[in-house]
């Protein structure tokens, strides 16, 4: 059975431009293999572990993926793994073409899972519920389900499979006809629950051939298969050629308003900027302390095991990506003092606001409102034509001219053994 509950959707850009590919070598330790014949090609899935994938191997296949964002390179999983590997099991699957006999060829795709409960016992501790948007009604799962996620998606706000987009339909077939089989010796009834897909973007061409692949697959394996959309990331789309006065001349008039009445009172008070951290690393115990100010207990750093999680994998992410990599730290300051810092992510194409931290004390100089400003005149003096908020549709993201773009879920569920 497969129920659609995502028909009515914001429109969707096109996917992105596939960047040109890079190889390497993969060195993969099977664990279990499947095999999928399609035609005349022979597709062999391997689940392996991610410490055994080359960071070279698994990136020249992002490079790929039509997709992909910085959510799926190497990095971002290396120090997701390192700081909340303790919370789930990797599943890693690394799909190849069975009669290569080139020792260097790439791999066809790396499908990155993970498996877990969809409620772990330790998550009231370790704050790792998967979260998702308010009040959309996702379809339910048993708490004590046995489930496959993607990768490090509870701290990912995109997930994909690394793969060309040619290859995607075949990758597919061979990834379900994988999940379909129960190893040789596996004691449990089924070896998973559910399957649950998160964070599969607007027009990802992976999305569509997983859809077909399980709806295809079953009738034969009573399963149900459910597709709906899981949260927006509101994103604004930078007019090309303006300064930042011209941006914000394309605002409604009252959200312009605000956003120049709330710069002047700050500029009142002081030279404003926003600086990049040129050693993350090292400031990162600023930043921590200003999260904490803005979120407490419900951030990313609580005073429990989670929190602890959580400080490993925002250093990992700066170790990981390097100290002036993708992942950004900056600070806005007002007159010297620091009253707000920001996490970023930038590929050289879209700006990915990722986290946050405040002081509450500045709140009179609007520090959230004016660190966004400062970060759009950046971008836009970086030539950037998209600025992502992520995941949420708080409404202060709609101010900046934000437009809604999807997010689905693609749920599994088995209706009988």
């Amino acid at each position: 059975m497969t129920t659609q509950a995502i028909e009515a959707e914001p429109a969707c850009p096109p996917a992105a431009e596939a960047a040109r590919p890079r190889y390497g070598r993969a060195a993969p330790r099977a664990d279990a293999s499947a095999a999928a014949t399609r035609s005349d090609r022979r597709l062999v899935v391997q689940e392996c572990r991610f410490d055994d994938i080359p960071r070279e191997t698994w990136d020249a296949l992002v490079d790929l993926a039509p997709a992909a964002t910085p959510f799926s390179r190497w990095a971002f999983h290396r120090a997701w793994w390192d700081g909340y590997g303790a919370t789930a099991h990797d599943q890693t699957l690394v799909v190849t073409q069975a009669d290569s006999s080139a020792p260097d060829a790439l791999p066809v795709a790396i499908v990155p899972l993970m498996h877990r409960h969809e409620v772990e016992p330790t998550d009231a501790e370790s704050r790792s519920t998967l979260r998702h948007g308010a009040g959309l009604g996702l379809t339910p799962v048993e708490p004590t389900a046995k489930a496959i996620f993607f990768g490090a998606s509870y701290h990912a706000d995109y997930a994909t499979v690394l793969a060309a987009p040619a290859d995607l339909p075949d990758v597919a077939r061979a990834t379900v006809d994988h999940l379909a089989r129960t190893p040789a010796g596996h004691s449990h009834p089924a070896p998973w629950d559910v399957v649950d897909l998160r964070r599969l973007r607007c027009m990802d061409p992976a999305a569509d051939a997983l859809r077909d692949a399980f709806a295809a697959a079953a009738p034969g394996n009573r399963w149900e298969v459910i597709r709906e959309r899981e949260d927006v990331c509101p994103i604004v789309t930078l007019p090309e050629g303006v300064d930042f006065d011209g941006y914000l001349d394309t605002l409604g008039k009252k959200a312009r308003h605000e956003i120049r009445r709330k710069l002047r009172r700050a500029q009142s008070r002081g030279e404003v900027r926003l600086e990049e951290s040129a050693d993350p690393l090292r400031e990162l115990d600023s930043f921590i302390q200003l999260h904490q100010r803005k979120w407490g207990e419900a951030g990313l750093f609580p005073a429990n095991a989670g929190g602890d999680a959580g400080r490993v994998f925002i250093r990992r992410l700066f170790e990981t990506f390097g100290p002036h990599g993708t992942v950004r730290l900056s600070f806005l300051t007002v007159d010297g003092r620091r009253i707000a810092a920001g996490i970023h992510l930038d590929d050289g194409r879209v700006i990915y606001y990722y986290n946050a931290g405040v002081d509450p004390d500045a709140r009179d100089l609007s520090p959230g409102v004016v660190m966004i400003a400062r970060y759009m005149e950046a971008a836009i003096a970086l030539g950037r034509r998209r600025f992502d908020f992520l995941r949420g549709d708080e409404p202060y993201k709609y101010d900046w001219g934000a437009v809604d773009e999807p997010i689905q879920r693609l749920l599994v569920l088995r209706t009988g053994h």
